[in-house]
């Protein structure tokens, strides 16, 4: 029965007849009567205006040819699903349906595009090149060299300086620094609850492999973002069967379509190489449902497409085809030409491109634009939407020089120091409209309900709220609340967040902050800001047993670079802390315990310091008395440990002179000695930390840096830093672990 349903592009499209009335055939396999599933597979449809198949298709074969050379020059790379997905992402830039400035890449009213499937590099780099070429034919200036690619920079793929092995977000049509399978879709996610939380009318596009819903947190974010009402968030969900080991029956058996329509969301499927049912799919999730539920596109694709024997086979995930058979199918696509080098290949591809198809993308990007409102009209709509939220953000807000009476603690009475950020995150809540904060279903335990109440929950009907319940998703929470603290909204304004758990399972966490760390590491113009609560640390949670007991999460969080461990002995010092983390402008990994512990009294007679100095990572708690006795410095982490040595003290001293210093962050400690050697000398000298006992209610290596001397840290060689994409040997040699560093290193012994 053919199709008669109106235009899309038309005022008078009307999404209900589509498919009840014009369409009543839409059912392939599923008799569903509800508006939630739309099933575009194989159906006949009309065309749609501007949207030319035959120049998208040649735009398709140029794509192919740009993913197929990368990936022969660098002999690695993942062919199977960078070609599935072409289709899909030439349609969508060529849609209509996705905001987006190409002379602006990161301009902030543009939709974010997440690459959940961040493996597909070799696909987001040839898009980057071909939105390159097109504009440079037309010759549309200003051209943005920061975040774009060449077509010849494709030969340098995965090597040092070249286009990276998976996702980053310094390129452009990359919003997120991607690579561990299932936490795309979290990100894709934070942008779309930032977005709508701020009154945007922005989308967040997800593309994801199939594979990929295998993955926990997937199921977390899907169940999240459903409950949340996110309309505003799209998937493309790449569905060619396999996975990297072989088909995903052997791993989830259920029906994909199910697995999204059982959570709440909208489902449409289409074949996924079809140009005209991608083009029906992303208008019609452009427009919407009136459930205003998130939508999910099922592309049914063939992974591998055209990529010789290897097509539709799980061996073409990660396996690039011999030089010889990569010659036979640029040929069989078009490219007779084909020669041996890459750069070569790329001239061919140039010069066999089908006449008009890449003035056509620019006219296509001319309508993708056009759909972004200019940063005023931006503003203009966050000011309305948030009128009784402060007009700042993180960055203008310093520690007050009088502090008010909320974040003072009286000292002498005891206090834990979860209570001091649940007073912080309150104060910062009303001083800031971009500040966000939830738990993994503990907020009164953490103690994050008062901030959360500032503005409210965030619901479908309190869509500008500021707390945000996961439920217990602890990896989901992380990587949602990671992201949106990396994204820059109009006006430059940089959301902030807060979330956490029991010190305990931050572990679940540590790989999406990993992520975070990644991204800010490779993209520092959106690098972040985010506070990763870990409460009732220490061994305080005895009576929960071991599997409670906060003492190792540490390691995981020091060993990251891009994040601090901070860990305040009492309430006052958290505050300050606090403030500090957040001039810095750095995250953190902020420690909290659960017991009441005292709140030192800071005076003259007690010769405690000022609370503000647990800001240089450690202090002088308690200086020589010299005696006469023999010196003995000690190093403590922890509030309740701290109360317990000054009850022994008096019995010490009978012995030896001693000298309390309190530790609240050792790596914070280790960039004042870079900065002001001889104050921290001061503090903890080096022939002290020869002799210093240390003392922590946890992992004993987060007192590592205290204990070592400058001469034993020599001896410790490492990796201290991300480094960039490239082949083995240029890897060792940026670590100065080639032969020829080794020799260096190991020769001034």
């Amino acid at each position: 029965m053919a199709c008669t349903c109106k235009d899309p592009n038309s005022e008078a499209f009307n999404l209900q007849n589509f498919y009840e009335n014009d369409c009543p055939d839409w059912r392939r396999a599923h008799p569903i009567k509800t508006e939630e599933y739309l099933n575009l597979y194989g159906h006949p449809l009309p065309p749609l205006s501007g949207i030319d198949e035959e120049k998208i298709k040649e735009l398709c074969r140029i794509t192919r040819g740009y993913v197929f050379t990368a990936i022969d020059s660098a002999k690695s790379g993942h062919p199977g699903g960078s070609s599935s997905k072409v289709e899909q992402l030439v349609t969508l830039l060529c849609s209509g349906a996705f905001r987006y400035d190409s002379l602006s890449p990161k301009n902030p009213g543009r939709d974010r595009l997440v690459w959940s499937a961040g493996h597909c590099s070799p696909l987001a780099h040839s898009l980057n090149a071909l939105v390159t070429e097109a504009l440079l034919r037309k010759h549309v200036r200003p051209f943005p060299a920061k975040y774009s690619l060449l077509p010849k920079d494709l030969v340098n793929f995965r090597t040092l300086g070249g286009p990276s092995g998976h996702c980053e977000s310094h390129y452009a049509l990359q919003d997120a620094s991607t690579g561990s399978s299932g936490h795309g879709l979290s990100a894709g996610l934070g942008f779309a609850l930032l977005h709508r939380s701020c009154g945007l009318p922005t989308k967040s596009f997800v593309i994801m492999g199939d594979a990929e819903t295998e993955e926990g947190m997937s199921f977390e974010a899907r169940n999240v973002a459903s409950n949340l009402g996110l309309s505003n968030l799209i998937v493309l969900l790449d569905h060619n069967g396999y996975g990297i080991d072989g088909p995903i029956s052997e791993a989830m058996n259920s029906p994909i379509v199910n697995q999204w329509r059982a959570l709440g969301w909208n489902v449409i499927e289409v074949d996924g190489h079809n140009i005209r049912e991608l083009a029906y799919a992303y208008k019609i999730a452009e427009h919407g449902f009136e459930n205003k539920k998130p939508t999910v596109i099922v592309s049914h694709t063939i992974k591998g497409k055209y990529y010789g024997n290897l097509e539709d086979t799980c061996t073409s995930h990660g396996t690039p085809l011999p030089h010889d058979e990569y010659l036979a199918v640029m040929k069989n696509l078009g490219f007779e030409k084909s020669k041996e080098s890459g750069l070569s290949n790329l001239e061919v591809i140039r010069a066999s491109a089908g006449k008009g198809s890449f003035n056509y993308l620019v006219e296509r990007l001319s309508v993708a634009v056009n759909k972004i409102l200019s940063e005023d009209a931006l503003i203009a709509i966050m000011d309305m939407a948030l009128p009784d939220k402060a007009v700042s953000d993180h960055t203008s807000i310093r520690r007050p020089d009088e502090l008010p009476p909320e974040l003072i603690f009286k000292e002498g009475v005891p206090k834990a120091t979860r209570f001091a950020t649940e007073a912080w995150f309150e104060w910062m809540m009303e001083n800031t409209g971009y500040f966000y904060v939830g738990t993994g279903d503990l907020s009164g335990s953490i103690l994050t309900k008062k901030a959360e109440d500032v503005h409210g929950i965030i619901t479908p009907e309190n869509p500008l709220g500021r707390g945000i319940r996961f439920g217990i998703a602890e990896q989901n929470m992380a990587m949602m609340m990671v992201t949106m603290s990396q994204d820059i909204l109009p006006r430059g304004f940089r959301p902030m967040t807060a979330f956490g758990s029991y010190g305990v399972f931050t572990s679940m966490m540590a790989n999406s902050v990993r992520m975070g760390l990644v991204n800010n590491a490779m993209n520092p113009d959106a690098k972040s800001f985010f506070i990763m609560l870990a409460a009732h640390d220490g061994p305080e949670t005895g009576e929960d047993g071991p599997t409670h007991h906060g003492l190792f999460w540490m390691s995981l969080f020091m060993a990251y670079p891009g994040i601090k461990v901070y860990k305040p002995l009492d309430a006052n010092e958290a505050i300050e802390m606090l403030f500090c983390a957040c001039e810095r402008d750095e995250p953190v990994a902020f420690s909290v315990a659960r017991p009441n512990t005292p709140v030192f009294e800071r005076n003259e007679t007690t010769g405690i310091p000022p609370a503000r100095e647990t800001c240089n990572g450690a202090y002088v708690f308690k200086p020589y008395a010299n005696n006469g006795k023999r010196k003995l410095p000690i190093a403590v982490a922890g509030g309740g440990l701290m109360a317990n040595l000054l009850k022994t003290l008096p019995r010490v001293e009978k012995h030896f002179d001693v000298k309390i210093i309190a530790v609240t962050s050792p790596e914070l400690f280790e960039e004042y000695r870079k900065h002001d050697f001889l104050s921290a000398q001061r503090v903890l000298s080096d022939q002290e930390r020869k002799t210093v006992v240390a003392l922590h209610n946890g992992w004993s290596g987060f007192l590592y840096p205290v204990i070592m001397t400058t001469e034993q840290k020599n001896r410790v060689n490492g990796i201290d830093r991300f480094l960039a994409s490239g082949r083995p040997d240029e890897i060792y040699l940026q670590a100065g672990f080639d032969p020829d560093g080794l020799a260096e290193i190991l020769l001034k012994r």
